[in-house]
């Protein structure tokens, strides 16, 4: 029996069902944020260096940081991302998805902080915090990461961009 099974058994009843409706939830609390006062989202950025400065919070609050600005495409993205999360929750299991999912979260603030240790530090502009390489600390790399899962689990399934151009 490989690990992922006997992890499964443990702590299997700790997984979170339909975890892509509370990560759509979170990018719309988010927006709104973004909207109604612009300046606090430079509080929910994912930055070691406020990290290790006092502000913890910022280890949660990167996951509120919407991919996008723009409404229409905050709702197709939304909508999108709704379906290929439902589909692989439904293919891998709630467990698995959901393992998968906060592996990529905690990966990518283990990456922040190593980077941000490596590089000595990072550069506020416009409130948010760019490292010194450029890179920039989001959710849109989970949101890649659901895409790349949804590609490698059906690999023969076609979409249509608008719907007309067979991708």
């Amino acid at each position: 029996m490989n690990w992922l099974n006997k992890l499964e058994r443990k702590i299997g009843r700790y997984a979170v069902p339909n975890l892509i409706i509370w990560l759509i939830g979170a990018y719309t609390i988010g927006y709104v944020f973004g909207t109604v006062s612009p300046g606090i989202l430079s509080y929910l950025t994912l930055s070691p260096y406020h990290i290790l400065h006092g502000q913890i919070w910022r280890l949660v609050t990167w996951v509120f940081m919407p991919t996008e600005s723009n409404l229409i495409f905050l709702l197709i993205m939304a909508l999108f991302y709704y379906q290929l999360g439902m589909a692989l929750e439904r293919t891998w299991g709630t467990f698995r998805y959901t393992l998968y999912i906060f592996s990529g979260v905690l990966f990518t603030v283990i990456a922040a902080v190593l980077l941000h240790v490596f590089t000595g530090g990072y550069v506020v502009m416009n409130g948010i915090a760019y490292s010194l390489g450029g890179n920039i600390f989001t959710t849109y790399y989970i949101s890649l990461s659901i895409f790349l899962a949804y590609a490698v689990t059906y690999p023969d399934l076609q979409l249509l961009l608008m719907f007309v151009i067979p991708i």
